[in-house]
C-alpha cells in the first residue's frame, strides 16, 4: 500500500505552450510500472481552458466544482457541472476549461501509452471559446 499524503506534491502552474489563462494542476497519483493510470486535479480560472489535444488512450474527466465547458473537434460546446464525469475516447480531439465568468476543477484521469499520455495541439482561439 502506498498513501500519497495530501500537500506532499507540490501544485504546478499549467504552461502556457498548453494552457491559456490561469490554470492549477495538483498531482494526484501516477500509478508504479506495469500499471499506466495516472490522475490530477486541475483548476481553470474563469477564461482558461486547455489547448486542442488528443489521448493515445483517453481520457476521463470528473468534475468537482465550479462551472466548465468542454468540446470535441467539430461538435458544440458542452456545459460540464459537478458530478458530470466527461470521456473523450482515444485520438478523439478535444478541449476543456472554465467559463468565462466561473472557476472550474476536474480530476483527470487518463492512461500512458509508450510514455505519452496527451499530444498537444493549437490554442483555442477566443472565437472558437467564446463561439
Amino acid at each position: 500500500m502506498q498513501i500519497k499524503r495530501c500537500g506532499s506534491q507540490p501544485s504546478v502552474k499549467g504552461s502556457a505552450d498548453w494552457f491559456t489563462g490561469m490554470v492549477r494542476i495538483d498531482p494526484l497519483f501516477q500509478a508504479p510500472d506495469p500499471a499506466l493510470v495516472q490522475g490530477a486535479s486541475v483548476t481553470f480560472e474563469p477564461g482558461a481552458r486547455t489547448a486542442w489535444h488528443t489521448h493515445p488512450l483517453g481520457q476521463t474527466l470528473i468534475v468537482t466544482a465550479g462551472l466548465g465547458w468542454a468540446q470535441r473537434e467539430g461538435e458544440p460546446v458542452e456545459e460540464i457541472r459537478p458530478g458530470d464525469v466527461v470521456w473523450f475516447s482515444p485520438g478523439e480531439k478535444h478541449w476543456h476549461g472554465a467559463t468565462p465568468t466561473t472557476a472550474m476543477t476536474h480530476i483527470a484521469v487518463q492512461e500512458n501509452l509508450d510514455g505519452k499520455v496527451v499530444d498537444w495541439m493549437e490554442q483555442v482561439t477566443d472565437a472558437q471559446y467564446h463561439a
